[in-house]
């Protein structure tokens, strides 16, 4: 079997044959021969494009939880595997530093900091607060162990309401008293623009939005109108547009934290990452059910 991933030191199964790996796309040489594929972590559409002319194409291994993106671009016949649980850590991570960096008024302190201004102001704490976290999976339920730690008060939300979720058509309920709306669920047309322009104004004074799932998820245009009045604050790691565009205002809306997109992309990456397409591999190889099929024949 021939395999292609962006790591060709890989210690892959007797019968394998790992492809070289000479930039962050297959050569267009390497494209018939490939049967796995696991594209660039964060590689975008260019990395999905060449799918098209994989003819021996059976396996994709996508290194992101999130898989709405390349999910168009997988023929029929092909089994697609995503990496749910592979960016749990970091992205809780993230989370939760966006979240005490905005309650705590870092933004502010940042710019004060530029500019040699010594300004106490006292913000809000994390503790306390009433989070609520939208999206109640692998990640959103680590997310709710760290801040439950740091004393807050925790309210999920899931389409479900399983494992002690509220279920999300009864958001509008709790909106009003939240302190801090985290959201980490998938981008689907129901979740489009689920943050907005009404909600956002329905928002606490004072009150925190918090986005690591995907930026269409928020209504742009009224997060910025809403930020412009110093009434609320935020922290994103993902935009609508993203790249987010020099010159766009949201740079250089107040109170805001900007991250890009690097909510599973840390050091911690990179090994789970390898570890997790090997351990497919292995599996390939011992004809075992792979991990987190989405697509084709179990």
């Amino acid at each position: 079997m021939n395999i292609w991933t962006q790591w060709s030191d890989l210690l892959i199964p007797k019968g394998m044959n790992h492809l070289p790996t000479d930039g962050f796309i297959p050569a267009q040489s390497q494209l018939e021969d490939i049967e796995f594929y696991a594209p660039s972590y964060m590689g975008g559409i260019k990395t999905f494009e060449v799918i098209a002319k994989m003819k021996n194409l059976k396996t994709v291994h996508y290194s992101q939880a999130g898989y709405e993106d390349i999910l168009p671009h997988i023929p029929s016949h092909v089994i697609l595997c995503n990496a749910s649980g592979l960016h749990d850590v970091s992205t809780s991570e993230l989370a939760v530093g966006l979240t005490i960096a905005s309650r705590r008024g870092f933004a502010e302190f940042m710019d004060n900091q530029k500019n040699g201004i010594w300004q106490r102001r006292r913000k809000p704490a994390l503790a306390d607060s009433h989070v609520g976290i939208i999206g109640y999976g692998n990640i959103g339920k680590r997310i709710a162990s760290l801040l439950e730690m740091l004393e807050t008060k925790v309210t999920a939300f899931s389409r479900s309401g399983a494992d002690g979720a509220v279920k999300i058509s009864e958001f509008d309920n709790y909106l009003p008293d939240l302190d801090v709306i985290i959201l980490i669920l998938p981008l689907t047309n129901e979740s489009k623009n689920f943050i907005n322009a009404d909600r956002i104004k329905k928002m606490k004074d004072g009150a925190t939005l918090i986005n690591l799932a995907r930026g269409a998820i928020v209504d742009t245009d009224a997060l910025v109108a809403e930020l412009n009045t110093g009434r609320i604050t935020a922290g994103l790691d993902v935009t609508d547009p993203e790249p987010l565009p020099k010159g766009h205002p949201l740079w250089s809306a107040p109170n805001l934290i900007i991250t890009p997109h690097v909510g599973g992309d840390s050091a911690a990456f990179d090994p789970r990452a390898r570890k997790m397409v090997q351990e497919q591999l292995t599996r390939l190889a011992e004809k075992k059910p792979l991990l987190n099929q989405i697509t084709g024949l179990k």
